[in-house]
């Protein structure tokens, strides 16, 4: 927004002979201001019709929470479009050379496009305040219907701060007086300016204060509890941990105890078997003491290698199934305790990972909150502080450098926003490198 000018503050524009004609500036100074300035203009436009473009080309944007970042960037474009360039031109020459009609147009554009951003901001603000504290109700009600009647409230709501001086709350001089003095300032009536100033900016800085001081709160709280129940998920899988080697220990045992109880039957059954054969056959044993000795027996040598006892075949065959049926068992019950916990295990760090991914984004979203803030602040709070100050202290005569620096900085707000507000988000930046033809973007 241009300055009001304090009527007792007409100080005369400069006289310096440039190249570029009489300025009011020297002209040193005129080519810094207008590298300087059109720098700014360039980055304004480009980075909000980046945003613009990344919202409706690139699929993972085109959610319907964005649409009020598409209404911040088109207000910031109308702002480095229709008003930032003749500023600059009216900075330099030190009076405005375009008639009263395009001043009029051009202060009521000012006015509009400012007040939209701002108020833009603010239903950000409470977007994000809703989908934070409310989130299952409020996904529901935010439908793009509702979205867009918030961005043409917001709209409506700016027409309605910038339109009175067109329909006569102003005290802009005649055509013959402006002709004479060249001056295109906002309105100094002390009604509309209170009017004016509370509407485009005290009023959403209270309002956006007060959400983004309850985001941060709530934010913080979330942190708080996510940290302790991570603690708890810790001690959770630790004792889980605990559990699943201590039914390990005791299945393996378990299944040792019955694999013995197993042999210790089978040899007995053995014994009673050989004795059984001792019973029919007592000759044989007498005569071959030797057999049960296996194949390394000097008789077994002798023999070929053929043990001429008929259960040996038998007995090795029921020890080797009964082995592999005991590792076959074992296998199985170690299998059993071990992939539990193996499933709990990768639940645990899957949940965690989840954890830590949201603590940072929700760490990340508050550090975004804090600069916005911050910038929002730095920007327009001096020029609204000179806005309301100015009218009702006559003595106040800020020099025009000043009042341009100032007003500058509230245009700055601008440029910044579509850093600020994508800056941090990974799909924004993705969508410009597509946007840009940055390679290995799809």
């Amino acid at each position: 927004m241009s300055a009001s000018d304090n009527q007792s503050c007409n100080l005369p524009p400069g006289n310096y002979s440039t190249t570029l004609g009489v300025l009011d500036v020297p002209e040193w100074e005129a080519f810094l201001t207008i590298i300087t300035l059109g720098f700014c203009i360039l980055i304004t436009i480009i980075g909000n019709i980046l945003v613009i473009l990344g919202v409706f080309t690139y699929k993972p944007l085109r959610i319907v929470p964005n649409f009020f970042i598409v209404s911040l960037a088109v207000a910031d474009l109308t702002v480095a479009v229709l008003v930032l360039p003749l500023n600059v031109v009216y900075s330099i020459l030190g009076q405005w050379a375009f008639g009263i009609h395009l001043c009029k147009m051009w202060l009521t554009s000012d006015i509009l496009c400012c007040t939209a951003s701002i108020l833009n901001l603010c239903a950000i603000a409470l977007d994000r305040f809703r989908a934070i504290t409310d989130p299952i109700k409020y996904a529901q009600k935010r439908t793009i219907k509702r979205v867009l009647l918030m961005i043409v409230a917001v709209w409506l709501l700016s027409l309605l701060i910038s339109s009175p001086p067109l329909i006569g709350w102003n005290d802009w001089p005649d055509t013959g007086a402006f002709l004479a003095k060249k001056k295109c300032r906002l309105s100094s009536r002390q009604g509309y300016v209170i009017y004016s100033s509370s509407g485009s900016f005290y009023i959403p800085l209270i309002i956006m204060t007060i959400v983004y001081i309850q985001i941060f709160i709530a934010t913080r709280r979330r942190l708080r509890e996510r940290a302790k129940a991570s603690k708890i998920n810790a001690i959770f899988k630790r004792r889980k941990a605990d559990a699943a080697n201590e039914v390990d220990r005791e299945s393996v045992s378990s299944i040792e105890t019955n694999h013995n109880i197993e042999m210790n039957f089978r040899k007995e059954k053995g014994k009673q078997e050989n004795y059984e054969m001792g019973q029919l056959k007592p000759i044989l044993v007498d005569e071959d003491s030797v057999t049960d000795l296996g194949e390394n027996s000097p008789c077994s040598q002798r023999n070929g290698g053929t043990s001429k006892d008929p259960s040996a075949p038998l007995a090795q065959l029921k020890n080797t199934s009964s082995n592999s049926r005991y590792a076959t068992i074992n296998s199985k019950s170690k299998n059993r305790a071990i992939n539990p916990q193996k499933k709990m295990s990768g639940i645990h760090q899957f949940i965690e990972e989840k954890q830590r991914i949201s603590l940072s984004k929700e760490r990340r979203a508050a550090r975004t909150l804090g600069i916005i803030m911050g910038v929002f602040v730095v920007c327009w709070l001096p020029f609204f502080l000179m806005y309301v100050i100015v009218p009702f202290c006559p003595e106040c005569c800020p020099t025009r450098r000043l009042v341009n620096f100032i007003t500058w900085l509230g245009y700055i707000n601008s440029m910044l926003n579509p850093i600020i507000y994508t800056i941090f988000n990974m799909d924004f930046r993705r969508a410009f490198k597509k946007l840009l033809g940055v390679p290995g973007i799809s």
